[in-house]
């Protein structure tokens, strides 16, 4: 009996400790596994990394000025991370964990100089980020392997496995770890966000009015002309009454990759998903098929020295008839055709104005001629007034787009085709779409005859509207009936790259500054060749009201604003006033006139406009010219100093912005400032294409 009582006892408590050691594993495994926090190198950019939000850890050395900055406390994308976190204060130069969370983008970034870091400012971007301490927060799982925006492949690591993958992120999602797919050329992919509506195409009945509504009379401000197509149509009434608009916006063409609006996901896409022989969409349809996507057919490329992102304004008012309208439709027809469009080659889209402007399909949504043909031909007349001006403000905000197929490296370009003239005002929308870097084409078809102009709301619309009256951007056409003449002049204008210049480029995008020292020690004589070689500088420039534009100081103990940026709008007036610039003759406070300048000068500069200000100099200073030269960084001022003789190097460091030896120059004598004319263009250009363009 003692022996069966032993070996029970022995029993029970081996199986405790069983149970016991059991527990304690089940224990260890539910323990919340340590975060591992990736690390990043200094150079790497926020629109790069996929993943919303996420902590990383930075590697000393980031505090350089070869790792830019765009923006402060709210950065653009295309900044360095590790940069942005050091001028944030979040870590310094020895590195640390940061929680980085991306944020939609912005109309501007301002650039300021803090903890050693000179950020850059930048007129627009399309997504931004902003960075804080590296501490999770609580409810949110962080990835410990970080998914980039790269078709490379790479290793990742998940659990005790290691699999080789493209860089592309998973479709098994989290609420804080979205991915995208990235389709092959062959294979339309979804994700949990994907939406695929059910194509469908507008009927006709859509946009017709009810039978029993009254006529109303067409304003005297837009003429109609059916003369010539009188019995063309079913009723001539239909093109002598203005309907009211009734809201109905079109359903695009079937977009099989559409991604959630405000999606982080699809902020952070890039343009890397566009290349030669990925296909996003896959409209293979016959004109007599439904809408349905289907694996794109091997076509052409597109021609590859055609290279533009291309987005036709039609218009669909009612003036235009429908006989027009379809002559409308078969021009852009015989247009897409001559461009032979493709992924490597012009891109389309088409956008209908009326009352109010609505997309027929974006530049993504057809990868070749064929299909955007046989899309065009599908087009319904939209009905209403020619509202141009509120189409270009359109475009210019919602068109062109990543989303929507933007590619970035290629011109965006849009053509707007009217008939008669606008209802509305075009000058404004024009220059706020030209200052995005948008080149703007009219074709105007059959103009305001001599009794008729007294109704035109904005005269000389297209010289206001385009970047050059050269002729260049415009084309008029006195008839419907020769609209297909201007096919091909128009076709070889667009894909003549070299020639639109209506984008951003170094030298139309400017609000330059000139700050010229007029003191004792400079001289009659040498002030006349400092005017020369400003001179000389500014006719390097595309000048104009929406271009590049000019302003002046000249300064002794005071100071003088010789012409601000708003009172001279061309070349030859600016040249003209630089010559006209008296000699002042004084002492030299070189600080009095930085903070003088960025008050009268660049306080009054447009937002999207590049503020550069150019220091003349031939001495020390009076006074301190430190803080008023970081006070002009920090609003945004890219500063460059020019010393002469006397002037002292200190000085001229500290006025220019960093890298000094970019941004100040100096010269013995008076007559060799011309030798730094080019030197400082060439600075200018490279400053500004450095940055990313939108």
């Amino acid at each position: 009996f003692l022996t069966m009582k032993t070996s029970v006892i022995a029993t029970f408590f081996g199986v405790f400790l069983t149970y016991t050691y059991a527990a304690k594993e089940a224990t260890k495994k539910t323990k919340k596994a340590k975060l591992y926090v990736p690390q990043i190198d200094c150079d790497v950019k926020a629109g790069k990394i996929i993943n919303p939000e996420f902590i990383a850890k930075c590697p000393p050395g980031c505090q350089d000025v070869k790792y830019r900055v765009y923006g402060t406390d709210i950065y653009a994308s295309f900044s360095s991370v590790c940069s942005a976190a050091i001028h944030s204060g979040i870590i310094d130069n020895t590195g640390g964990k940061i929680l980085v969370q991306k944020v939609a983008g912005h109309a501007g970034y301002r650039g300021s100089f803090s903890n050693g870091v000179r950020s850059l400012s930048l007129p627009r971007w399309r997504e931004s980020f902003l960075v804080a301490e590296g501490k999770p927060r609580k409810g949110v799982t962080y990835p410990s392997t970080l998914e980039y925006s790269s078709s490379k492949s790479t290793i990742v690591k998940s659990g005790n496995q290691v699999r080789k993958e493209y860089q592309t992120p998973p479709v098994a999602i989290s609420t804080t770890q979205i991915a995208a797919t990235t389709p092959t050329p062959t294979t339309t992919t979804t994700d949990p966000f994907t939406t695929t509506p059910k194509p469908t195409t507008a009927p006709a009945t859509t946009r017709t009015t009810t039978a029993g509504a009254a006529a109303k009379s067409r304003p005297a401000l837009h003429r109609v002309r059916d003369t010539a197509f009188r019995g063309t149509s079913t009723s001539s009434s239909n093109r002598n009454i203005l309907r009211t608009n009734t809201g109905i916006q079109r359903q695009e063409p079937v977009a099989a990759f559409r991604k959630r609006a405000g999606s982080p996901v699809h902020l952070a896409m890039e343009t890397d998903l566009w290349k030669s022989g990925l296909s996003l969409f896959d409209t293979g349809f016959s004109s007599k098929e439904e809408l349905n996507p289907k694996p794109l057919e091997s076509r052409s490329q597109g021609n590859p020295n055609c290279k533009v992102d291309l987005s036709f304004l039609i218009d669909g008012s009612w003036s235009i008839g429908k006989r027009r309208f379809q002559i409308q439709k078969q021009f852009l027809s015989n247009v897409a055709e001559a461009l032979d469009l493709g992924s490597a080659g012009p891109l389309m889209g088409i956008i209908q104005y009326g009352n109010d402007p609505s997309t027929e399909f974006n530049l993504k949504t057809y990868a070749n001629s064929k299909d955007v043909r046989n899309a065009i031909e599908k087009i319904p007349q939209k009905g209403g007034l020619s509202n141009v001006g509120r189409a270009l403000s359109f475009v210019n905000k919602n068109f062109f787009s990543d989303a929507n197929g933007n590619r970035g490296g290629a011109p965006n370009v849009v053509i707007v085709m009217v008939d008669g003239w606008p209802t509305d005002k075009v000058e404004e929308a024009s220059r706020l779409a030209r200052e995005s870097g948008i080149n703007i084409f009219f074709v105007t078809i059959e103009g305001a005859a001599e009794n008729e102009k007294q109704n035109v709301i904005e005269p000389d619309f297209v010289d206001k509207a385009v970047c050059r009256t050269n002729g260049f951007y415009s084309i008029n056409v006195p008839s419907w009936f020769s609209l297909h003449k201007a096919v091909q002049p128009l076709v070889k204008r667009v894909c003549d790259t070299d020639r639109l210049v209506c984008s951003k480029t170094c030298l139309n995008s400017a609000d330059i500054g000139f700050v010229i020292d007029g003191s004792s020690s400079v001289g009659t004589d040498n002030f006349r060749t400092v005017l020369q070689f400003v001179a000389n500088i500014s006719k390097e420039f595309e000048i104009s009201d929406t271009d590049t534009r000019i302003g002046a100081v000249q300064y002794t103990y005071e100071q003088r604003l010789e012409f601000g940026f708003d009172k001279y709008s061309s070349k030859q007036d600016v040249l003209s006033a630089i010559k006209r610039i008296s000699y002042w003759s004084g002492g030299t406070s070189t600080g009095a006139a930085i903070s003088y300048a960025s008050e009268q000068l660049f306080s009054k500069s447009k937002p999207n406009k590049r503020k550069i200000m150019i220091l003349i100099t031939d001495g020390r200073s009076y006074d301190d010219v430190r803080v008023p030269a970081m006070t002009a960084h920090q609003n945004g001022v890219i500063a460059y100093s020019i010393g002469i003789a006397w002037a002292a190097q200190d000085e001229l460091e500290a006025i220019a912005t960093d890298p000094d030896k970019e941004h100040s120059f100096f010269v013995d004598e008076f007559d060799n400032l011309y030798q730094f004319v080019n030197q400082l263009i060439q600075n200018i250009c490279t400053e500004f294409n450095s940055q990313p363009r939108n």
